[in-house]
């Protein structure tokens, strides 16, 4: 015999049991994007290369080491599985002229692939819900996101994220920062890791973000961005405090916090938990203005968030908040010759009257059926048996308390319905 083939691996099942969860976390998610004013946007999940390229940087991890890219021979094309979605939401905005007529909010949602080791809270196939604001230049906006990040983690029954916040300025600012930089990491080059050694012929500013304490405290000590920084990138960054403070919104200045992404401009931000181990960013965006112009469109202000489901969800299911896997109204079960056709009817009309309802399948002894019934999770257990056939009935038994089994004609079962199963749930 042949070995059984498993899922490749960091890309997960979800299953049935899992899935209320997560059904209940995008609804409340989904629910306060749509509130907050973001319109729903889809793009696809594969990707000109050269897409992730420019817009992410060719000396970033993900592109040098994380995309799952091929060439397609049918067309000769690089293509590539998207690693993240501003990019992408950005070449639709731009392809299909979304801002001609004035800014847009937009959300999207679904998976994502970068080439990574698994390892708990980061996967090969994960999902996110990101959100863009295209054509808003003031801080208002940057605040509006973090503020919605806020007001969601209650909804979703979270408590101890933290917020930490940095601006990067402008790419000139950062051209000027860069050479002192450079200059205060090779006097320090002999305590560097791998990792940092090499980003300090890329893309030196990662340097700062290195989880490594040895080189975070060459990190410490190297010139501070801040005071490389013009009077426009100081204020906007003071607009975002303002209001974040009068939103009554905590936040840690983290002048190390630079993100991943070659796109990012002034504002960059994460929201963090203590509870996941290492992987305890669980929400990052910031400011893009430069983006579109760097992907061929008309220069256009951006800036957005991308947040992690699966450690969001992890984050829930801990919360013990998590909410119970639905259960059908009803359980049909059905015996003797001719009571399948009747409960098959009977299902039907009760379904289009808009009730969950479970008809059992594949035979089986009366006490057979009721036992898939209690483990159906149903409210009811409907029955349709040689007894009820004779009288044209329909037996109803509550089976999520003690009651005794009533009959109902089944010209009636349909419109009596509701009351049996409001009983039921008292």
């Amino acid at each position: 015999m042949s070995s059984p083939l498993q899922a490749i691996r960091g890309m997960n099942d979800v299953l049935p049991e899992e899935m209320a969860l997560w059904r209940s976390f995008g609804g409340i998610v989904e629910t306060c994007l749509e509130r907050w004013g973001y319109r729903a946007i889809r793009m696809p999940q594969v990707e000109q290369t050269a897409l992730f390229r420019r817009a992410i940087g060719e000396a970033t991890d993900i592109v040098e080491k994380e995309m799952y890219s091929w060439r397609d021979e049918l067309n000769n094309e690089e293509l590539t599985l998207r690693p993240e979605g501003t990019a992408s939401c950005v070449r639709a905005a731009i392809e299909h002229s979304l801002v001609y007529d004035g800014p847009k909010r937009l959300w999207y949602g679904g998976p994502m692939y970068r080439h990574e080791r698994p390892q708990k809270g980061r996967y090969r196939e994960f999902y996110q819900y990101g959100a863009e604001a295209f054509g808003y230049p003031g801080p208002d906006v940057d605040a509006e996101l973090i503020v919605m990040c806020a007001r969601l983690w209650p909804e979703l029954g979270l408590s101890g994220l933290r917020l930490e916040l940095n601006t990067i300025g402008s790419a000139e600012e950062r051209a000027r920062h860069r050479a002192d930089l450079v200059a205060h990491l090779r006097a320090h080059e002999g305590k560097l890791d791998a990792d940092a050694k090499r980003r300090l012929q890329t893309n030196p500013l990662r340097v700062l973000d290195s989880k490594n304490p040895i080189v975070q405290e060459v990190a410490a000590k190297a010139p501070p961005l801040m005071n490389y920084l013009g009077e426009g990138s100081l204020a906007h960054f003071e607009g975002l405090k303002k209001l974040l403070a009068g939103a009554g919104i905590e936040f840690a200045v983290n002048p190390r916090l630079v993100r991943g992404l070659d796109y990012y401009n002034l504002t960059v931000f994460e929201w963090i938990t203590d509870a996941l181990g290492a992987q305890g960013t669980v929400c990052g965006g910031g400011r893009y203005d430069g983006l579109f112009a760097q992907l061929g469109g008309k220069p256009t202000p951006g800036v957005g968030f991308a947040m992690g489901c699966e450690r969001l969800v992890a984050l829930m299911k801990d919360s013990g908040k998590a909410p119970a896997a639905p259960r059908p109204d009803a359980y049909l079960l059905h015996q003797g010759e001719g009571a399948a056709d009747h409960a098959f009817a009977l299902a039907d009309a009760l379904r289009s009257a808009g009730h969950a309802v479970v008809l059992h399948a594949g035979g089986g002894s009366f006490k057979s059926q009721m036992k898939k019934a209690d483990a159906s999770g149903a409210w009811l257990a409907l029955v349709v048996g040689e007894d009820e056939l004779r009288a044209g009935e329909v037996s109803v038994k509550m089976l999520r308390k003690s009651a005794e089994q009533q009959r109902v004609a089944r010209a009636r079962a349909v419109e009596q319905f509701n009351a049996f199963l409001q009983k039921a749930k008292e």
